[in-house]
């Protein structure tokens, strides 16, 4: 059994625990505070268990020649990727602002630190757990900084090896148990013969102390619950409220119905899961009733006469006598009276019947 942990109060994951779902709303609130409201509700309302920012402390993240240069893409809001980033960038205080605002309607609320400040602000903020982006999985110090703070960790493996992720593997566990991976390819819109499902399976092997899960950037959600039948634990997918926005991450994300109808799905198919005791069900009792078969005499067979299984045939049969299973154990079992041609073979009516078990 994969191991689980408490991801966030009263929420674990792993082991048999429903999937975590993400929605990673990112920037995609085009620096505007009341979309961003707007969509933490839509998160909620939609079924998902966090909504998901990205914070960053630009001047820790960004050297001083990658905020001065130009940036000119039909995504831009400003003339500079500083400025550009800039507008995207929330301040502490509306941090605070949307954390409580979660809250309120009651959906967790956490945020990828995409540099040590963030994490540390993060930290400050109190957040349930930090998500490591995939840009930041291979950066071991601010991984074994961010380990240390001691909360669940939620780690990205977009554009890293498996080499590197056993790598991270041995420096965040023996620091922090309580993490897990998600396959990841950064890519925005993911094309499908691009997104690795096997990962998922790859991973489970490699590390099976630990729940996997799927961060997803493809269009579309049967990708993303096909993860989940894989076994994914957590789920981040991007939202938006509009896939025609400026900016280059909405055309990989769900629109509200989008996200809905995913969540809906993922929730199915763990109640299709089930069980792994192949054995008749209850509901299943209906049409055995109607349709399931019984051993019938193919032709009269004489009382004291020795079964052969020439003599047996299989169809559905009133009333209900051997399953057809049973047919190879009749033969050499002596009959009691006569049978008719076409009529069922019961027990009452083999000489000596004992039922074989099962095992």
């Amino acid at each position: 059994m994969v191991r689980e942990f408490e991801l966030c109060p009263g929420r674990r994951v792993g082991g048999d625990q429903p999937c975590f779902i993400i929605a990673e709303i990112g920037q995609n609130h085009q620096g505007d505070l009341d979309i961003a409201k707007r969509m933490i509700r839509m998160a909620k309302d939609c079924g998902a268990d966090c909504a998901k920012f990205q914070k960053s402390e630009l001047e820790y993240k960004f050297n001083k020649k990658a905020l001065e240069r130009p940036y000119t893409s039909k995504h831009s809001w400003g003339k500079t990727y500083g400025e550009h980033k800039r507008h995207l960038e929330f301040s502490h205080d509306q941090y605070r602002e949307l954390k409580k605002y979660a809250e309120e309607i009651g959906i967790f609320f956490t945020a990828s630190g995409m540099d040590e400040m963030a994490v540390e602000f993060l930290h400050e903020l109190d957040v349930p757990f930090f998500k490591v982006g995939s840009g930041d999985t291979n950066n071991f110090p601010y991984l074994e900084k961010t380990a240390k703070k001691g909360r669940p960790m939620v780690i990205s493996s977009g554009m890293q090896s498996m080499n590197t992720m056993r790598q991270v593997y041995q420096i965040v566990k023996p620091i922090n148990p309580n993490f897990c991976f998600l396959q990841c390819t950064s890519a925005y819109p993911l094309q499908p013969e691009d997104v690795n499902l096997r990962v998922i399976s790859a991973y489970q092997s490699a590390f099976p102390d630990i729940p996997i899960g799927y961060s997803g950037h493809e269009t579309g959600i049967a990708i993303s619950v096909a993860a989940v039948a894989m076994g994914a634990k957590v789920l981040e997918r991007h939202v938006t409220l509009d896939k025609t926005w400026k900016g280059s991450d909405h055309q990989a994300s769900l629109e509200p119905n989008e996200l809905a109808e995913l969540v809906k799905a993922i929730r199915t198919v763990e109640k299709a899961m089930g069980s792994p005791v192949k054995q008749l069900l209850p509901c299943e009792m209906a049409c055995n009733e109607k349709l399931g078969k019984s051993v019938v005499a193919k032709v009269a067979i004489p009382e004291g006469a020795v079964l052969t299984l020439d003599m047996l045939t299989v169809k559905v049969g009133e009333p209900k006598g051997f399953p057809p299973e049973s047919i190879f154990d009749l033969v050499g079992q002596k009959v009691k009276k006569n049978i008719e041609e076409d009529e069922t073979i019961t027990e009452q009516v083999v000489e000596n019947h004992v039922k074989k078990v099962k095992c």
